[in-house]
């Protein structure tokens, strides 16, 4: 190797380094300070914890209803995910596989979307579903769209819609048409190729989208801010930033980055889980015969 590819190499590993240590650093420290008591704040922030106080879990998890807002986290993200992958594999499917009269248009429209922003026409929504909800209380008395977990998971998933049906449209293309051809040879029709043969080739891209779009889903705040007003229904998200409103005045830090880390762990468990799977998604193809 010839010594501008050594210091190349030597400056990209400094590089990966501090990228490294700038995002381990706020993480670690988020976690340290979850188990801090509520005195030791006022001393040097950089201090290490003195011993481990789990009673900031506890209160985050009841007296500041965090428990409640995993449970309506998990739900919505679950639903969302769930209905996600049952419209968008067949479409991606149909789209990748077969010529159709509109396979251009839809193609079109798909890719299309992958430049909305939802933020930006979450006001839009929320008067549609807001008229909506005038029309079923003339009709049954009460609204039906506004506060409803499952019209939030709905709305996510026509979020995450375009950019699912692009990168499963793509993972299919580059997959082998012998393989449908086997299949149809053996008396398999097109939905039980799809589900027996292609979805199982194609798991690295599924797991893929599903762990990109639970980040996304998980994470999110504008929207499940404007679509839920109820206390009870709020998102972990929502949730955090009532906490955080909270504790300004009644200076309960350990409380506070207890909430953070309970919001935190469960994103940075499943991509610990299944980063390999995360790889091959973004960068397997199928076989070529």
């Amino acid at each position: 190797m010839t010594s501008k590819g050594i210091a190349f190499k030597t400056l990209s590993y400094l590089v990966l380094l501090a990228l490294t240590v700038m995002i381990l650093i706020p993480v670690l420290w988020a976690f340290a300070a979850s188990i801090k008591e509520d005195v030791e704040f006022y001393g040097s922030p950089w201090a290490m914890p003195k011993g481990i106080y789990l009673q900031n879990f506890a209160d985050a998890w009841l007296k500041a209803n965090m428990g409640e807002y995993m449970f309506n986290s998990v739900l919505v993200t679950a639903l969302a995910i769930a209905l996600l992958l049952v419209i968008a594999l067949p479409a991606a499917y149909v789209l990748a596989r077969f010529r159709f009269k509109g396979n251009a248009l839809w193609n079109t429209m798909f890719m299309a979307g992958l430049f909305i922003n939802v933020n930006y026409i979450i006001v839009p929504i929320f008067l549609m579903l807001n008229n909506g909800d005038k029309a079923a209380r003339s009709m049954f008395g009460h609204p039906i769209l506004l506060n409803n977990l499952f019209v939030l998971a709905l709305v996510y998933t026509a979020m995450a819609l375009p950019f699912t049906v692009y990168l499963l449209s793509g993972y299919f293309k580059s997959l082998s048409k012998e393989y449908e051809e086997a299949a149809s040879v053996d008396g398999a029709g097109y939905f039980r190729t799809m589900v027996q043969v292609i979805m199982p080739m194609a798991r690295p891209a599924i797991i893929t989208i599903i762990l990109f779009n639970f980040l996304s889903f998980w994470n999110e705040y504008i929207i499940s801010m404007t679509l839920l007003t109820k206390p009870e229904l709020k998102t972990l998200p929502v949730g955090l930033m009532n906490l955080l409103a909270a504790q300004k005045s009644a200076v309960q830090y350990g409380q506070l980055y207890a909430g953070l880390v309970i919001v935190m762990l469960p994103t940075l468990l499943i991509y610990i889980l299944v980063q390999k799977k995360l790889t091959q998604g973004m960068t397997m193809g199928g076989l070529k015969g």
